[in-house]
């Protein structure tokens, strides 16, 4: 495909995500401070697709912005994982798409002395699930053990505290949506 070709595919493309999505024009155009003269002229292929304007739309999508002009995929599927080590903790991520909800594996270290707890607040909705270990969890005034195979979700907007219950290493994976939407399963 040229250049020409995939510019002329965006239109479309925006125009279906926006209606899969059930957002209106001037909704987008408030989201995003583009203008609905715009938003239309782009969907229609009357305004060329720019940088200055996909940006926007693939943050309020929570898209990439290969999604939004058709790029060919890479090749490789496979996530590079960097661990990311905060609080005594290590956070591998398991998703690289920018917005939306993120997931990661958290490990919790094993350690002889408790931790003394430091409860932390935040914007998001956070749904957990232990792989092993047990892991003591404090949400608002609850102070709860969640064993493996157990799962958990709060909104990180209370006090919020994760550590190992008896000292052992913990493994969990966490899905952390920092906008706080609650997820939906089909058919629920």
């Amino acid at each position: 495909m040229n250049t020409d070709e995939v510019l002329a595919s965006v239109g479309p493309r925006l125009r279906a995500l926006r209606r899969q999505r059930g957002i209106t024009l001037a909704e987008l155009a408030r989201i995003t401070g583009v203008s609905e003269s715009t938003l239309s002229r782009l969907e229609s292929g009357q305004r060329r697709a720019t940088l200055e304007l996909l940006l926007p739309l693939a943050h309020t999508y929570g898209v990439p912005l290969d999604d939004l002009v058709g790029a060919p995929p890479t090749g490789d599927p496979r996530i590079h994982l960097t661990p990311i080590h905060r609080f005594g903790m290590t956070f591998v991520p398991l998703s690289r798409r920018p917005g939306g909800v993120h997931a990661f594996k958290m490990v919790i270290p094993s350690s002889p002395e408790p931790l003394e707890p430091i409860p932390q607040t935040h914007a998001g909705f956070e749904w957990l699930y232990v792989l092993s270990g047990h892991l003591r969890l404090l949400v608002g005034d609850r102070d709860l053990v969640v064993p493996p195979g157990e799962a958990a979700e709060f909104d990180t907007s209370s006090p919020h505290w994760l550590g190992s219950a008896d000292g052992g290493a913990v493994e969990l994976l966490i899905l952390f949506d920092p906008q706080g939407v609650r997820t939906h399963i089909p058919g629920s």
